[in-house]
């Protein structure tokens, strides 16, 4: 026994020695590494604490090649919707040229703004964001029908309703970035006092009640880095070439994108707007998935996206009254916009909140609703 101990002694002891040894080596030879090769291994430090510190670098371009992903004109504008006014939200819709039924249904029901303000208290407002119309060989029947082109009509449900903002790119799914950054230059130009910035598809149905609440006590502690979602985490580029979503390594050469909230629907506080903004100007903006062109924009400023269990993803949420009591957004709603209003505000929904037996109740619904794969909120929503 105790000549076994005596050799473990031994053996410790030349392990110290060698490591020691290894040490000093390492020591002694730092100073005549050669000077990129020690540059190499701090990059490559700083990669695994920030793996996607390259892209800031490799996508930031001079800004006079910046400028013509946002150096549109302005075809439809409106300078002064929030001069003299506390905006609580500025709510950006994308929407096609195409789409006046879409835009008449949000204006009729969550997105009118004479509503919020009238049984909310809140001042929103509603803008929707497009770009050209296609050609006019390209246009549907129903506008060739009319004797007006479809940029016409768009000129007369402006002057009607005052809630288009329209620059002269063409409107196409490749032209989402381009969309998105005419949202963030008018809000730094029209709009910049306005305390959160929401950006949302036009078939999405927004519960407005339970935002406004929402934003209310998010800004009532003076909120800064807000950025609310449904987070995308290390997702893949698709390099599939038959994909709607298909990235080239040319586009985006990385495994992962930065983290990024869903299109659909997401709200960000004023300060990371302008600093979104801000941006913007120094970015290739050649990608053309419009969300994750967001998630590179706010790597580069150092923010990071919140998750929110009742931000939609993509598909639509339970009709429960359970449901709507928390819901902030659904996703894939057209034909059903007016009926899910009327019950996702219906007075029974906010009767009896609070009670011990209704909360047991509510969350035995959510898990029967939201605890089985592909749902557009997540399990734990049920628990919150």
């Amino acid at each position: 026994m105790f000549v076994k101990l005596r050799r473990m002694r031994k053996c410790y002891r030349l392990q110290l020695l060698t490591t020691c040894l290894v040490v000093s080596l390492v020591m002694v030879c730092w100073q005549e590494l050669d000077g990129n090769m020690v540059s190499h291994i701090k990059s490559y430090s700083s990669y695994l604490i920030n793996p996607f510190a390259y892209i800031n670098q490799s996508l930031t371009i001079p800004r006079e090649q910046a400028r013509r992903f946002s150096n549109f004109s302005f075809l439809l504008d409106h300078r002064g919707k929030c001069t003299g006014q506390d905006v609580l939200l500025l709510l950006f819709i994308k929407t096609s040229p195409e789409n006046s039924e879409r835009r008449k249904a949000i204006r009729s029901t969550w997105g009118n703004e004479t509503y919020i303000q009238s049984a909310l208290g809140a001042t929103v407002k509603v803008v929707f964001a497009l770009g050209l119309p296609r050609t006019r060989a390209e246009e549907p029947t129903w506008s060739k029908r009319s004797g007006h082109g479809l940029q016409e009509q768009l000129v007369l449900e402006d002057r009607l309703h005052g809630d288009l903002i329209q620059q002269d790119f063409l409107d196409s799914f490749h032209n989402l970035t381009l969309k998105l950054i005419m949202q963030f230059r008018w809000m730094h130009s029209r709009c910049a006092h306005a305390r959160f910035l929401m950006t949302a598809d036009d078939d999405i149905f927004i519960h407005m009640p339970n935002l406004v609440r929402y934003l209310r006590e998010a800004s009532s502690s003076g909120v800064s880095d807000f950025w609310v979602g449904r987070v995308h985490s290390w997702a893949p580029p698709i390099r599939d070439k038959e994909s709607k979503y298909y990235v080239s390594h040319d586009m985006y050469e990385w495994s992962w994108y930065p983290d990024y909230t869903a299109g659909a629907g997401y709200v960000v506080s004023g300060d990371v707007a302008d600093r979104i903004y801000q941006a913007t100007l120094t970015l290739n903006a050649s990608i053309y998935i419009d969300d994750v062109f967001m998630g590179i924009c706010a790597n580069a400023i150092g923010v990071a996206p919140r998750e929110h269990v009742f931000f939609a993803g993509e598909r639509k949420a339970p009709y429960h009254l359970c449901i709507y009591r928390q819901m902030m957004t659904s996703h894939g709603h057209v034909d059903d916009i007016y009926e899910l209003w009327r019950a996702a505000t219906h007075p029974r929904v906010e009767r009896g909140v609070g009670g011990l037996m209704d909360r047991l109740y509510c969350t035995a619904v959510k898990i029967s609703l939201l605890c089985r794969p592909y749902f557009t909120y997540p399990c734990k929503a049920a628990f919150s």
